[in-house]
């Protein structure tokens, strides 16, 4: 089976949750699968696996710098393998936004690099406005707010379709 490197950029955490469960779906297909953020600690070399899947959370309608970073660093590793790239935002809870082609920020994403993966999904994410400070909480009430979304600011809101990231994963692993 495959060598599999799982990079994630995260904010809150929740990427790093997906990213563990595609772990499983593809550990379960017999794949022997690293994860690993990507947040300036040492990183292992690409060239030494046979997959690579990059998931990256949006806060305030932006990937993180180093998501892009990683990509401009190991494009010819990235070009010579399969790959998959995921994007984890609170719009991709709306129906007509939930998937690559009609996702905003995966759209901007893929305008903004050349690197085209294999494989590409749109995750929603979590809204979690207990954990959140002050600032960040009152903006993501404002943003949901204007985008008709949950403003409880003692609540937390899970809108990740579970299923949709087993099957992106049992699709990565299938290359």
């Amino acid at each position: 089976m495959a060598r599999i490197l799982v990079l994630f950029s995260t904010v809150d955490g929740h990427t790093a949750a997906i990213c563990e469960r595609l772990r499983r779906v593809l550990a379960g297909q017999g794949h022997d699968v690293l994860v690993l953020a990507l947040d300036g600690a040492a990183e292992p070399a690409p060239e030494a696996f046979d997959r690579i899947v990059i998931g990256a959370s949006i806060r305030y309608g932006r990937h993180r710098k180093a998501v892009f970073d990683f990509i401009e660093r190991h494009r010819r590793q990235l070009e010579g393998r399969p790959t998959a790239f995921f994007s984890v935002n609170i719009v991709a809870r709306k129906p007509e936004k939930c998937e690559p082609h009609t996702n905003p920020y995966l759209r901007k994403f893929l305008r903004q690099t050349t690197w085209r993966p294999t494989h590409l999904a749109v995750f929603a994410g979590r809204l979690d406005y207990p954990r959140y400070g002050v600032f960040d909480r009152f903006m993501i009430r404002l943003i949901m707010c204007i985008t008709h979304g949950p403003t409880d600011p003692g609540r937390s809101y899970e809108f990740t379709d579970w299923a949709k990231v087993e099957a992106f994963g049992e699709a990565v692993g299938k290359v």
